[in-house]
């Protein structure tokens, strides 16, 4: 399912599976914009959260083993930029994941968010044969509010104080697409626009 030589690319746009070994890029990339991320990333609920990239690379390398999740990292031009990870991968009936995503505040607004996001979509649709990515988002999120809506998810309601950040459990808006709802690929779409 998760092919560690794996790379999705559009342009200077290289999305590929996490490694250990970028784990000094995470941890520079992290330190370089904690004012950026903080508002936005999860804690837990009275406890301590690593900000070691190794620790948690580990974590989402045994998730990925499970067939629970596939992290991946962002890179352009060679420069790991983000990470996006795809969790809550569920079969059955179901067929559905969701996906979360950082970026570098030195890139961000440049266009590689969507794109990343796009690439991974098309590649759980694709390759894996999911049905439905979900992305949830706080409301206060103009930057990746403004994402889905170019990818064309649809919003399909808040979920109550549903993640725990920055000290509190916060609401997100909840947006959704489905594989027969993005025939030629939700990349092409956005190139397109």
């Amino acid at each position: 399912m998760f092919l560690p030589g794996l790379r999705l690319t559009s342009g200077e746009l290289t999305v590929r599976p996490i490694r250990m070994r970028d784990a000094r890029a995470l941890d520079r990339e992290n330190l370089m914009n904690r004012g950026w991320l903080r508002q936005w990333e999860a804690t837990l609920p009275g406890g301590f959260v690593s900000l070691d990239a190794r620790v948690n690379i580990r974590s989402l390398l045994a998730y990925a083993r499970t067939g629970g999740g596939l992290p991946f990292v962002m890179e352009v031009n060679g420069e790991l930029v983000g990470q996006i990870n795809v969790s809550g991968i569920t079969w059955g009936s179901m067929c559905s994941a969701s996906i979360g995503y950082w970026v570098s505040e030195r890139v961000a607004g440049q266009g590689f968010t969507p794109r990343a996001v796009a690439l991974v979509t098309d590649y759980c649709f694709r390759e894996l044969g999911l049905h439905r990515i979900e992305i949830c988002i706080r409301p206060e999120n103009a930057a990746s509010l403004r994402v889905v809506e170019k990818l064309g998810f649809r919003f399909e309601g808040r979920r109550e104080r549903y993640i725990h950040i920055a000290g509190d459990w916060r609401d997100h808006d909840c947006f959704a697409l489905t594989a027969d709802e993005t025939a030629t690929g939700v990349l092409k779409r956005l190139l397109a626009q």
